[in-house]
């Protein structure tokens, strides 16, 4: 590699194509040049293989002839590289992304280079209007029939499978059948199975053949005829009529746990009550947080469109790649990918790429209101951020003061404390009106068949 040199002899012009475009015009000086080309052709020298002439003892004057244009691309790559990053410190350009290089010279012994470069910048965002913003908030109503609900699911987890004494199959039973499919009188490849254990009721099989399961007696036989839907998997057997040849064997019914004390105490609780307790207050807790993200994100797309701002390319693809990343996670969780949905990075990036352009709008703004307002991080907050995460994530507040002991990663723990701050000042002066779920439902519900109907 050629060695970095500092570029002394450089004049550098910065023009602002627009809100978040810089263009940086630069002439690099002859001596900054030839040293560059200097060095290029001595690390060159070093490697470069010629016939007739040993390694590392190829003349100057031969190596010009025939390495002047690995020579110009070393010597130009050093150039841009060492000039560009120096000019970005000392004019203060907020650079995001990489730079363009619309235009290069010549490089030659005795004369400056010159290059032009654009690259996109963090806007400098004055935020306005920001105070009386107004916006709806879900009114936080409790049903105890979620409660009641989730308990039957819970129920549903628990249940068992036994032999019934009833004599016929009834919708919800579980029986264990042989069967034989034919199509125009033919056995066909997937049709047949033996001890296959079917719920009744639970639509996995072709429409119809469930249903006349229903009412069969153990070690009964019958021949069940249905016909396959059009759009089955199966382009030879769509549409077409089928008989099966059933049999049978077992009848099994669920058999659901009692909701008792017993019951809970499989969940850790003392009682059925206690229960229903912990439940409840879970349920209020996760509602109350959800109806205050709800919240939020409202507040910042009123902010938003009280103040329309141009955002960098750059930043939107840093965001929706970190949407992705979370999204993934938490599909990763669930042991499933993205692949599964049917989605790649591109489909990804182009259903969600307004989602991340506001998003990002609004962390701008957020940062200019903090700014504005003086809204400052204290270390004591910092310190109770650590315990609140803790206790979060159920570990000692040691490990978590750790894993955020970087500049970067304390860096970035203070300035979502900071948007915390912000978002809390913006509530504490906004127009909040309570109104029911179902009106703030109806409104998503205009919104989005809006930007569907002007898509």
């Amino acid at each position: 590699m050629i060695p970095y040199l500092e570029v002394k002899n450089m004049n550098v012009k910065v023009e602002e194509v627009s809100s978040i475009r810089r263009r940086l015009s630069f002439e690099v000086g002859a001596e900054q040049v030839d040293a560059a080309i200097a060095g290029a052709y001595a690390e060159i020298a070093r490697t470069a293989k010629l016939k007739g002439f040993r390694k590392g003892k190829i003349p100057q004057r031969i190596l010009e002839q025939y390495f002047r244009p690995q020579m110009e691309e070393k010597v130009v790559t050093k150039l841009i590289s060492d000039s560009y990053f120096q000019a970005l410190v000392d004019h203060k350009v907020p650079a995001v992304g990489q730079p363009e290089i619309t235009e290069s010279g010549d490089i030659d012994r005795g004369k400056a280079f010159t290059y032009v470069a654009e690259v996109e910048v963090k806007p400098e965002v004055e935020a306005k209007d920001y105070t009386g913003l107004e916006v709806k908030k879900e009114k936080f109503e409790f049903d105890p029939a979620v409660v009641d609900h989730r308990l039957e699911e819970m129920r549903q987890m628990r249940v068992e499978q036994k032999v019934t004494s009833r004599k016929k199959a009834r919708e919800g039973d579980f029986v264990t059948i042989d069967f034989e499919g034919f199509v125009d009188g033919e056995a066909f490849d997937g049709g047949s199975a033996e001890g296959h254990v079917l719920e009744l009721g639970s639509g996995s099989f072709i429409p119809g053949f469930e249903e006349q399961i229903v009412g069969m007696k153990r070690e009964e036989e019958k021949e069940i005829e249905v016909t396959f839907p059009e759009e089955y998997g199966n382009k030879e057997l769509a549409g077409k009529k089928a008989v099966f040849k059933v049999k049978l064997h077992e009848i099994k019914e669920k058999v659901l746990p009692g909701l008792d004390d017993d019951f809970a105490r499989e969940f850790g609780a003392e009682s059925l009550e206690d229960l229903r307790q912990k439940m409840t207050e879970n349920f209020q807790q996760q509602e109350k947080s959800r109806i205050e993200g709800d919240l939020r994100e409202r507040l910042v797309e009123a902010l938003v469109a009280k103040n329309p701002i141009e955002v960098p390319e750059a930043m939107v693809a840093k965001q929706l790649e970190y949407m992705l990343q979370n999204v993934r996670n938490r599909m990763q969780q669930q042991g499933m990918t993205l692949e599964m949905l049917g989605m790649n990075e591109e489909v990804f990036a182009s259903l969600y790429r307004d989602t991340a352009v506001k998003q990002v709008q609004g962390s701008l703004l957020l940062e200019a209101i903090g700014r504005q307002e003086g809204i400052e991080v204290a270390d004591d907050e910092i310190e109770g951020k650590f315990e609140e995460i803790a206790a979060m994530a159920n570990a000692p507040v040691d490990a978590v003061r750790q894993y955020y002991s970087s500049d970067e990663a304390r860096a970035t723990l203070k300035d979502q404390i900071l948007e915390e701050k912000t978002l809390a000042f913006l509530i504490d002066n906004a127009k909040i009106v309570e109104v029911g779920r179902q009106e703030l439902e109806a409104e998503k519900a205009q919104a989005e068949t809006e930007e569907a109907t002007e898509a």
